[in-house]
């Protein structure tokens, strides 16, 4: 079966009796056609079944009507509210996202970044995987936005949207300290993640506070990545200690490690919090829905989305008043079954 010839403007020019400019100012700037112009043009579009290519008028003009989103684990269900937050806000602009998942892979983040590019988005919204690439500043340079989300800015010519995670680290582990804990384990990674780092040296923070020291109280427990198989496996490995010398409380740097840990500790019949409490961070909606409801450091997931957006649009639409911001919201703490 042959497949039926794409219209072109030509054919709705020919079919109409006016000229292809005559055509496209139709599409692009009605109100100088005069209206019985315009009917007749319109017409012939709606009998031909021509489809503009707006793709096309894009990169006429350079500047799309997309945005890209770049974030580190799409399988993360913080990332997804994320998401939604800033698809509310770009589709109320009349913006589309394209939706890239970086995997905390270097290699995949830039092939990403080539081809946002290529489609002539209008700015990218990224969790980088390093906050100074030198590829984002190389967008910048080519007229691409950047704004920084769940990031906070080095670059004062770089908006960001971010948590205080070091708060949040104080936060969980002030938590467990008071709670009466001494043995206490930190699960996550990779530290070069600055989520990770942050919430990690907020732990130790929380520590010192209490006149406590990280080498007699603190003990770490490197993860590959923020998954619920990363936090099983963590959850082996502490229960692999002597009884009388593991920890008796676990902070996970997300929530899918924490719901990994709490897996284990079930099926080992480890009573969570009596013979071991936990501690997750970000709030996801599973946390609260857990076998026994997760404590966790809540951060306003929507709101980073739909901020980091607000911000590139300012940028986009007012590019002489704009001005840059690294917004930083502050997490709380949700306590509930699993360190009560």
């Amino acid at each position: 079966m042959s497949e039926t010839p794409l219209v072109s403007i030509r054919d709705v020019a020919s079919h109409a009796g006016v000229s292809v400019g005559t055509v496209s100012n139709v599409l692009n700037r009605p109100d100088i056609v005069a209206p019985t112009t315009r009917t007749r043009v319109l017409a012939a579009i709606t009998e031909l079944g021509f489809v503009p290519n707006d793709a096309a008028r894009q990169l006429r003009r350079g500047k799309g009507r997309t945005l890209g989103l770049v974030v580190l684990d799409v399988a993360n269900p913080f990332f997804t509210d994320v998401a939604k937050g800033v698809e509310d806000t770009t589709g109320a602009a009349g913006m589309a996202v394209i939706f890239c998942n970086s995997d905390g892979n270097l290699t995949k983040e830039n092939a990403y970044l080539d081809l946002l590019e290529e489609q002539r988005v209008q700015g990218v919204l990224i969790t980088p995987i390093h906050d100074a690439s030198t590829r984002l500043h190389q967008l910048r340079d080519r007229g691409v936005l950047v704004v920084l989300l769940d990031r906070r800015s080095r670059q004062p010519d770089i908006c960001s949207v971010s948590v205080d995670d070091r708060l949040g680290g104080e936060l969980a582990m002030r938590h467990l300290v008071e709670s009466g804990h001494r043995r206490i384990a930190f699960v996550g990674g990779p530290h070069r993640l600055e989520q990770v780092h942050d919430r990690y040296h907020g732990a130790i923070q929380a520590l010192t506070d209490a006149g406590l020291t990280e080498e007699e109280h603190l003990r770490r427990y490197d993860t590959p990545a923020l998954t619920v198989t990363a936090g099983r496996d963590a959850a082996a490995r502490i229960l692999g200690q002597p009884k009388n010398t593991r920890a008796t409380a676990i902070f996970c740097a997300n929530d899918l490690l924490a719901l990994g840990a709490l897996q284990v500790l079930t099926r080992q019949q480890i009573r969570v919090p009596h013979d071991i409490a936990l501690v997750g961070y970000d709030d996801i909606e599973f946390a609260a829905a857990a076998a026994v409801p997760l404590s966790s450091v809540r951060q306003p997931r929507q709101r980073l989305g739909q901020t980091a957006a607000e911000l590139l649009l300012d940028e986009a639409n007012n590019p002489q008043t704009h001005q840059h911001h690294q917004v930083i919201f502050e997490p709380e703490l949700v306590v509930r079954e699993s360190s009560q």
